[in-house]
């Protein structure tokens, strides 16, 4: 069976998502803020207590993917929920898959296996299963905890199927006696926690109240050949060809950004898919299907930026789920400001102009 894939901009289901209240982070006129924030954050963190100070005789298992060596909230999720449901006898082993440099103590983790080589980029499910059977004989944990998510999903019900474990998906809900999913008509099951866990998101709070000893193993991933899979590597399209909820980089404009020319030249040397608010939409400078917001598309990308947009609570809704949200506008109260992890108080079409000379000369650099 031979496998290809396409390398548009679409958005990474293993891709890291994190979004913190005290991580906002505003350039105003060269003057930097949040620092004070981010430091109280820290301060926060290293008060916590260790979960156990108790010699493991049991273990619980977390497999989770990473992605340029980050954790979303999702897979936080799942270690957290592995937490909570140890006994202070009980040790979270947490392997990573693209591996990270991420502290995982703070998400509840004891042991942190990082394996680099089984990154995003690769399709390799054959060593990935070789991986956790390898960590399942040497822990023999009494649960496995995976995010119910692609490459997260496809793997803990690939190990169900192999190891012949009892396994829920889409958990919604567990504790130490049971696991709980939604089923169609809106009602819920109910079983007993299974062997493997398959996690929804917002299953646990990844805001625990405790910290893991967060140690980092050494250990190599089996060599295991993939029979029947030959991976063709990655293929290249234009971003227009996805759709918005796809897309892992996004460039959106809004009544604030006028030139159009100059914005459609950048999302084209930038490789950025292209979205609008509502009042950008209605005044006819974009199609209705480039609507980002409640009465339009809601994204995930990576990177929104957003030009001249000043932030309706609409809009905002549509980009909750994006992971960095670059705000570029002339006032500093806008409500998008609040939401951005970096603003820029500046005209858009200023911006757009010396962005594109800075790519253009980038490029030029690069193949001179």
């Amino acid at each position: 069976m031979e496998r290809r894939q396409s390398t548009a901009r679409r958005v990474n289901p293993r891709r890291p998502y994190v979004i913190s209240a005290r991580g906002l982070k505003r350039i105003i006129l060269g003057a930097e803020e949040g620092s004070r924030d981010l430091l109280l954050s820290h301060h926060a963190a290293a008060r916590k207590q260790l979960r156990t100070t108790q010699p493991f005789e049991r273990h619980m298992l977390v497999l989770v993917h990473a992605d340029r060596g980050m954790l979303d909230e999702h897979a936080r999720q799942a270690i957290a929920a592995a937490a909570l449901l140890a006994d202070g006898a009980t040790g979270v082993v947490v392997a990573v898959l693209g591996g990270t440099t991420a502290d995982l103590g703070e998400c509840g983790a004891d042991a942190v296996f990082n394996l680099p080589q089984l990154d995003a980029l690769r399709f390799c499910p054959e060593q990935a299963l070789a991986l956790a059977q390898a960590l399942i004989a040497r822990y023999r944990p009494a649960h496995i905890f995976v995010p119910d998510r692609g490459a997260d999903g496809d793997l803990g019900r690939r190990l169900a199927a192999r190891t012949g474990r009892t396994v829920a998906t889409d958990v919604v809900e567990l504790d130490a006696d049971g696991a709980c999913r939604l089923v169609p008509g809106g009602r819920f099951a109910r079983c007993a926690l299974p062997q493997i866990v398959l996690l929804a998101r917002h299953a646990a709070d990844a805001d625990l109240p405790f910290i893991g000893h967060g140690v980092v193993e050494e250990g190599g991933v089996p060599e295991t050949l993939q029979p029947g899979v030959r991976d063709l590597g990655l293929e290249t399209s234009s971003p227009d060809q996805i759709g918005l909820e796809e897309a892992d980089f996004i460039l959106s404009g809004g009544n604030g950004m006028r030139d159009m020319d100059t914005f459609g030249a950048l999302a084209k040397a930038l490789g950025a898919a292209t979205g609008a608010s509502r009042v950008a939409v209605d005044d006819g400078r974009f199609p209705r299907a480039k609507q980002i917001g409640a009465t339009g598309k809601t994204v995930q990308a990576s990177a929104y930026l957003a030009l001249g947009i000043s932030g309706a609570v609409q809009h905002l809704q549509g980009i909750k789920d994006c992971r960095h949200v670059i705000a570029v506008n002339l006032d500093d109260s806008a409500p998008i400001v609040k939401r951005a992890n970096l603003t820029l108080v500046e005209d858009a079409q200023a911006l757009m102009g010396a962005l594109l000379r800075q790519v253009e000369a980038a490029r030029a650099a690069a193949s001179a």
